[in-house]
């Protein structure tokens, strides 16, 4: 009789509890938005992304030199060069959080799975989006300038200024250009564009290097910089936080999510946390350029 009454209180049959929305929805979605971070990191000439605390501070700095001595005769003295070394940024790398809810209702309608999972992928895209954004505003903090009648000028005193500041280094330029800077051009060139999380980039754009496009990059202001010059940092999500709000994350800890039922509304939590940051190492090693038409 005992066992009659219990199985009176079991979950019915295709019941959708916990473990069937955690993790394997969780996994889907934490190892595209690792992969398409490493997409990334391809494309800008990030090799490795370092592991950080959430809370440190990242340092962008100005190297210059100041004045040019000129060269002695033997047994004199020798003047000294003054090399500076100018703090011009700090961000603080911060743990970003992003949360959504997904109704019984939507999911009555449309089903567990697209009811879920699209709007999961509105909240992996605000992800792409401040990473994208972040990025943007470090490139700002560049400190060197060009000029240029139009887009092929321009980014060609773009890669003369880079060849003078990494002088005697093997590097790879790499630039950022507003769409409608390179519309013209793109009308009448055959050229291949490729995307990688949400970037679309020119490889050995006019034969300079890789272009990425992006409305983000003011017009009439293409900046320059060395892949060699751009760093990714990262807050690890598989910590004690992970632990503690049972994330599901990629072996890395770029990102972790979570999916929690809520009885009290009916509804599904989906819980997002991560914090990738790319950054120049120096401010003088990014060039704007500014667009002269018809001047």
């Amino acid at each position: 009789m005992l066992k009659k009454k219990l199985q009176l209180f079991a979950a019915p049959i295709n019941t959708t509890t916990a473990a069937d929305l955690e993790p394997a929805i969780s996994v889907d979605f934490t190892t595209r938005i690792a992969e398409n971070i490493k997409e990334l990191q391809e494309v800008i000439g990030v090799s490795e992304l370092i592991p950080m605390s959430a809370g440190t501070d990242i340092k962008i700095y100005e190297i210059k030199k100041v004045n040019t001595p000129s060269q002695v005769g033997e047994g004199e003295t020798i003047p000294l060069t003054e090399i500076t070394r100018k703090l011009v940024k700090t961000y603080t790398l911060d743990l970003n959080k992003y949360r959504k809810n997904t109704t019984a209702e939507a999911i009555q309608k449309v089903g567990r799975e697209i009811a879920i999972n699209q709007t999961d992928e509105k909240l992996v895209s605000e992800v792409q989006k401040d990473i994208k954004k972040s990025f943007y505003t470090t490139l700002a903090t560049g400190s060197g300038t060009a000029t240029g009648t139009d887009l092929q000028t321009a980014l060609a005193n773009l890669w003369a200024k880079l060849q003078v500041r990494f002088e005697d280094m093997d590097v790879t330029p790499i630039f950022f250009v507003n769409p409608q800077d390179v519309a013209d051009y793109l009308g009448t060139a055959q050229i291949h564009m490729q995307t990688a999380f949400g970037f679309t980039y020119i490889e050995n754009f006019l034969g300079l290097g890789t272009a990425i496009i992006s409305p983000q990059v003011t017009a009439t202001k293409p900046i320059a910089t060395v892949k060699e010059n751009l760093n990714g940092a990262y807050a690890p999500v598989s910590g004690d936080v992970g632990a503690v709000f049972n994330l599901t994350a990629d072996a890395t800890g770029l990102v972790g999510m979570v999916h929690d039922l809520k009885t009290d509304n009916a509804s599904v939590d989906t819980l997002l946390m991560s914090n990738v940051v790319f950054f120049p190492e120096y401010a003088d090693g990014v060039f704007v350029a500014t667009i002269s038409v018809g001047e």
